[in-house]
Formats: structure tokens, sequence, C-alpha cells
């Protein structure tokens, strides 16, 4: 008998909570089969099973959390999966309660305390775009059937098997709550903190979940599927006019009639960038900013991206030529490519770098690793497919963990200038920013001339208690003379 035990899901991360099985007893497992999904306070992780056999018996049941390495099941290596099932499910009370709730776990990156996908205060290497609720999951209606503005309050239109943080499985069991009565407004049809509070308050004054009250309050049309037809909006008073200024108000803040000011309450992925950010300002920052000429690449990316997009079906990005800079850099300046820690800087062999990427509410870095030995197209892919689990919002454990440094691309937003916060213990982090054509003096044998070049500001996040200005220079002026030194002859497998 093989016991499975929770793997770490990040460097600093201690513990895991049980999402849910995707065996059960006495179900045959391959190697490598995903065998369950381990939630943490922003996405779901698909774990595969280390051993090949019959699942024997589940120790700890959905929900509850348990510290790394506690055993969670059992694996039955000569099972060949046509026995008779294993004895029920059963839940490990002396490994974990199953109402305990997770403290904000860390970035899985490097970030104590924060979701394993913390990710610096930046924007995102590429934007991602919500995933779309399932077909089987619609999002909720704001009107039903004929124009009414009811629906029966206690239908159950949500999906028992939706995923959620263990706060929410928490809150829905304070107010004995099943996931079915809820429809969840997440990514994949997550249910949020927000998703329940509706439906209590629908309970308590009798509106249906997603009602929009003339005051201007965030109703549930906008969620509603493309492919269904708009309702006819029941009739209704106008707003007064002094409601008016709630249109401008940020997405998904209502202010209620009357009122100046509203409190937003801190989701779990809030907190957790919360308690990344503090952690990492602590961190004396210093910074390097260099313009690069990426004249020859943008014009290689145009020759390329067409047919690039047509043979791999991805479109061809500006990211993985910077990551593919910054690996030769990190090899000349291993200094970087390292951990901070209290006894001394850690360096690390393998260049391992993370990507900000952008979800719901907030960011993740997940890392792609060894990316010294991957092509410009392999990084491609690899950063591709990585956004596609972050839209769908299921990773894989070793998406995260073993970052050694991290590219953050807040260009895409049209940004000069962004000063990056280091993603701890990571000890560097350069930002790519919005390329721009500029005039610029160009010496030639003839003498200077002005050209119109491709220019792209550049800046780098030094841990100065690691290295210094000077080093943060010498790997950034790397950087730049990769990236200036691509030509039509750069190879892009």
């Amino acid at each position: 008998m093989a016991k499975v035990t929770m793997p770490q899901l990040g460097e600093s991360v201690a513990e895991g909570t049980i999402g849910k099985w995707l065996k059960k007893p006495g179900d045959h497992v391959a190697k490598y089969e995903p065998l369950l999904e381990v939630i943490t306070d922003k996405v779901n992780a698909e774990v595969p099973s280390p051993y090949e056999g019959t699942l024997k018996e589940i120790l700890v049941e959905e929900g509850a959390t348990v510290p790394n390495n506690a055993e969670i099941a059992v694996i039955d290596e000569g099972g060949n999966g046509t026995g008779a099932a294993a004895a029920p499910a059963a839940a490990a009370p002396a490994a974990a309660a199953p109402g305990s709730s997770a403290a904000p776990a860390p970035a899985a990156s490097p970030a104590p305390e924060a979701p394993p996908t913390e990710a610096p205060a930046q924007v995102p290497a590429e934007p991602t775009k919500p995933a779309p609720a399932a077909a089987a999951e619609p999002a909720p209606v704001a009107h039903g059937p004929a124009g009414s503005d009811e629906r029966p309050l206690h239908e159950p239109a949500g999906n028992a098997d939706a995923r959620m943080t263990p706060a929410v499985r928490r809150l829905l069991r304070e107010h004995d709550l099943t996931a079915a009565m809820i429809v969840g407004s997440g990514g994949g049809g997550r249910i949020t903190r927000e998703d329940v509070s509706d439906y209590i308050e629908s309970q308590r004054t009798g509106k249906p979940v997603g009602h929009q009250d003339a005051a201007g309050g965030a109703g549930a049309a906008a969620a509603t599927p493309a492919s269904a037809p708009a309702p006819a909006p029941a009739p209704r008073a106008a707003a007064p006019a002094a409601t008016a200024p709630a249109a401008t108000a940020a997405p998904g803040i209502a202010f209620p009639e009357g009122a100046d000011e509203v409190l937003v309450p801190l989701t779990q992925m809030r907190k957790g960038i919360a308690a990344q950010m503090t952690r990492a300002l602590q961190v004396p920052h210093a910074y390097v900013q260099m313009e690069v000429d990426v004249s020859n690449l943008v014009k290689l990316r145009d020759r390329q991206k067409r047919d690039y997009q047509a043979r791999e079906g991805v479109s061809l990005s500006f990211v993985p030529f910077v990551v593919k800079a910054s690996a030769e850099a990190l090899k000349r300046n291993p200094s970087f490519n390292a951990h901070w820690t209290d006894a001394g800087l850690v360096a690390k062999r393998r260049i391992n770098i993370g990507i900000a990427v952008a979800v719901e509410g907030g960011l993740i870095v997940p890392v792609i690793r060894d990316v010294d030995n991957l092509s410009i197209s392999g990084l491609n892919k690899a950063i591709a497919e990585v956004s596609d689990r972050a839209r769908a919002g299921k990773f894989h454990v070793d998406d995260f963990g073993g970052g050694t440094f991290t590219v953050d691309n807040t260009g895409w937003l049209g940004t000069n200038m962004v000063m990056p916060i280091i993603n701890v213990p990571e000890v560097g982090i350069v930002t790519m920013d919005r390329i721009t054509k500029r005039p610029v003096v160009i010496e030639t044998p003839d003498g200077d001339q002005i050209a119109i070049r491709s220019v792209m500001n550049m800046v780098l996040g030094v841990d100065h208690r690691a290295n210094d200005g000077a080093g943060g220079a010498g790997l950034l002026r790397d950087i730049k003379t990769w990236l200036e030194a691509v030509g039509p002859e750069t190879a892009i497998y």
C-alpha cells in the first residue's frame, strides 16, 4: 500500500485544502493521472497521482485543510481497478478539521502567506479574460420569464460541484446553505463570497439575486450569457438624478441610495496580495531603467507572426523574447538568479522565471522552468498554455513554486514607466513597458542622423540587500544587449 501525501504548493506554503477528489475508492488510477484538486485562496491546482494502482481509501474529506506531507489517501499499487470497491472515504479528524480555514496562503513562487500565485504588484504579462461560466452553469439572469423581476428564492440554480475557497465553504456551512443554491459568478462558475452574501441578502429582503434597484445596484444582467436573449426589463421608476454618478463608480462597487461612501470588503485574494506586498516593501528596493531599441525585434515578429500563428495556433508575443534575454543575462549575473534568506544569498542553478498573469480580481505568477533550455517558440507556447490554465482556473501543482526571477509586462496597458515590486524572496524583477516609436539620434559614418525607432523602457527592481545598483545596471545592460542584437537570423525554434 502506498500513501499519498499533501504536496507542498509553494516554498512558503505550509498547508493545502482538499477541493475535490477526482477519483473515488475502488477506481483505478494511472501514474500522473489527476487524482484530486487542491484549492488555495486564488486557484485550483490538480494533483497527479504519484503511483499507479487502485484508490483504496480517502483519508481526508473535501474541504479539509491539512499540512504539507500529511497522508490524504491510500493507493494499492497491486490493484488493477477491477476488484471490489474499497472502504468508503473516511474523514481524518486528527489530520484536519473539515471546517478549518487556511491563513492567506503564500505566493507559491515565493510569496509567504499569499496564495501560491501571489504576484508583484503590477499588471500582468498577458491580458487574460475571465473564464466564461460553463454551459451547464449559466449565470443568473436579472429577470425571470415574461419580464418578471422575481424567481423562486430557493430555486437550486447553482452547481453542487462548483469550486470555491475554504472561506466560502465555511460561510455556506454557517448559513446552512449548499453550493447548489448559489450561482457562481467567478471564473468557471466559481462561487465567491459576494455570491453567498447576495443570496443571503435576497432571502432577507425578498429580492432575487442580481436584482437591480433604482439606486444602481449591480444586477446580473451583465453576466447573462451572450447566447441568451436579452429579457425585457420590468417597468420601473426612473432613478433620481442624484444617483446618476453611480454609473461612473468602479465596476463591482454599488453605492446605496443616499450614501456617499461604501466599504468594499477584502476578498481572500486581496488579503493575500496585501500581505505579500507589505512583506515585499520591507525589502530595500533599488531601481535601474534603460531604453531598449527593439526595432529589429519588432520587424522580426511582424515577419514571423502570421506564419507562426497558422503553424502553431497561438500568436507570437514579445514576452518570450524578454524571458529568453533575461535567462541569458542571468547566466552572466548569477547573483540575481537567487533567493534572499537571513543566512545570506541562496544562488540557484536552474533558471525558473515567473510570468505575471492577470486573473479575475488579482494577479498570479506561474513559473516557467528551465527557461534557458527552451527556444523562443517553446517559451511562447509555455506562456500561452499557463495563461489558458489561468483563464480556466485549473493549474498544475508545478505551475507554482521555485521561481528565481520575475518578468512583468505592463506595456500592453500603455505604461511608459513602472516601478515593480520584487516577488520576495526573489531578488530581482524586470518590467516591460510599452513599445513606442520615437525619434532617435543614430551615429553613422556620415555623421549623426535622426531616425524613427521602436523603443521600449525597461525597469529592473533590485533587492539592495543582495545586489547593488552597479550589478543591477550590468544585468539590465545584458538584457538590453541581447534584445537589440535580435535580427532576421535569430532562431525562433
